[in-house]
């Protein structure tokens, strides 16, 4: 008999990948310990986010038998950091060159936040990549609903001027506000910033390359995503507690949910609760729900390249 595979037993593999010229991104890469066929799966974080918010998630999957990756993005984490290219076409572009060198045959594609928004734009550009993509509380809302014009935006949405705070406050704010979750959320928190020789702090995403992010998002019109999508979803909206946000994401949930209904494509909505950050605070759940998902053939509608 076979010995059943912990996720504590799979360590991760970090390396770098060359996805363009002069451009390599960071990569965790988690191999399950005896080849399955199953669907591969690469997760992707939110904004000024990085990779090891999936620790506690990417082992699971690869215990069950999936190859994971999870990646930096450009701008992120320990990836390269270039002046430009970050509007949604030419993240896509990086996936898609990633995901070719590593090898994965259409992954399920899950993205967090801001990156919900980045896999549903690479769905929709690419369909033939991809068996199918989760949105883990995000890509169901617009900016510009929220927000008239992009000045406004920026101005109730700029980050917060973090560089040089000392590391401790910033360890301090994580225990005190996420208390209820796991050792390694609140790691994975402390490496989105690189962590000084005076053992204070900078974001690892600089202030420029945050707005050239969320102004693109301000850009990004999601019914007309949801509307062109022709690869099943499986959508992870996270009720925090504030009525009004989650009214919103209700609505569109129920929006998406029709316009896939309305393309004849395979689509699932499970709600959970706690934070924004759901993958860091509760990742066997949502682990689990993206195992189930996939048991149950939720991602066998997709078209093949």
């Amino acid at each position: 008999m076979t010995a059943k595979v912990e996720e504590n037993d799979i360590e991760p593999r970090d390396e770098r990948i060359e996805v363009a010229d002069g451009l390599s991104l960071r990569v965790l890469r988690w191999e399950a310990s005896t080849p399955s066929g199953l669907a591969p799966f690469l997760l992707v974080h939110g904004l000024a986010s990085n990779a090891r918010l999936w620790d506690g998630v990417a082992p699971r999957l690869a215990a069950a038998g999936h190859r994971v990756a999870a990646v930096d993005l450009r701008g992120h984490g320990r990836s390269d950091k270039p002046d430009g290219g970050y509007d949604f076409a030419t993240i896509s572009e990086d996936l898609r060159a990633l995901i070719a060198a590593l090898g994965f045959d259409r992954p399920v594609i899950a993205g967090q936040s801001w990156g919900a928004g980045v896999v549903l734009d690479f769905g929709v550009r690419n369909p033939g990549l991809t068996r199918g993509i989760v949105l883990v509380d995000g890509g169901l809302t617009d900016l510009r609903d929220a927000f008239p014009t992009w000045e406004i935006c920026w101005q109730r949405l700029a980050p917060p001027q973090l560089v040089g705070l000392p590391l401790s406050d910033v360890e301090g704010y994580f225990r005190q506000n996420h208390a209820d979750w796991p050792a390694e959320g609140l790691e994975a928190s402390l490496a989105n910033f690189e962590i000084r020789p005076d053992r204070t702090i900078a974001p690892w995403l600089t202030r420029d390359r945050h707005r050239a992010i969320l102004e693109s998002m301000w850009g990004q019109r999601t019914a007309d995503l949801w509307a062109a999508l022709r690869v099943p979803a499986l959508i992870v909206p996270v009720d925090g507690g504030e009525s009004d946000w989650t009214k919103a994401k209700r609505a569109g949930a129920d929006a998406a949910e029709a316009a896939m209904r309305a393309s004849g494509v395979a689509c699932r909505v499970e709600w959970f609760r706690g934070d924004h950050d759901i993958h860091a605070q509760h990742p066997a759940e949502l682990a689990e729900a993206l195992l189930t998902a996939d048991r149950e053939g939720l991602f066998r509608g997709a078209v093949s390249a």
